[in-house]
């Protein structure tokens, strides 16, 4: 989109991450995409993402065809402020009663204890391996 006011391209003001299930190097990764559009791949045994001030995005007409049998294709991410990159480390073990998923082969939503959570704001998410968890 260009920016009226000085003919640049305008950038986004947060960062987008999804789980990577798209063939080759980077499958199986966490994709970040930094406001500036520099995009990183994280090894998710090798990372642990906090993800702060974060809104939970879908599409879902794609997800709803996904769900019908279609093959997978992006359609769901999370728009966050700010993305802290650690090594994983011991720390507390996630409870399952925390864990946000995404599956549209199960449900066309993202899902937070059964419900539909899609767009739903939180402040803090973080990672264990290849799974999401809201941090109370």
């Amino acid at each position: 989109m260009e920016n009226p006011r000085n003919g640049q391209m305008a950038r986004g003001t947060r960062y987008r991450v999804r789980f990577n299930l798209s063939k080759g190097v980077n499958y199986q990764k966490w994709k970040v995409t930094h406001p500036d559009g520099e995009v990183e791949y994280l090894d998710p045994n090798k990372v642990r993402l906090t993800l702060k001030k974060c809104h939970l995005k879908n599409n879902p007409k794609t997800a709803n065809k996904i769900l019908a049998g279609a093959n997978k294709t992006v359609c769901a991410w999370i728009l966050c402020d700010d993305v802290i990159v650690e090594e994983p480390h011991g720390g507390d073990p996630m409870e399952e009663a925390q864990r946000l998923r995404f599956n549209p082969r199960v449900a066309a939503n993202w899902m937070f204890r059964d419900v539909n959570v899609d767009l739903v704001k939180y402040h803090r998410i973080e990672s264990r391996g290849s799974r999401l968890y809201v941090i109370y």
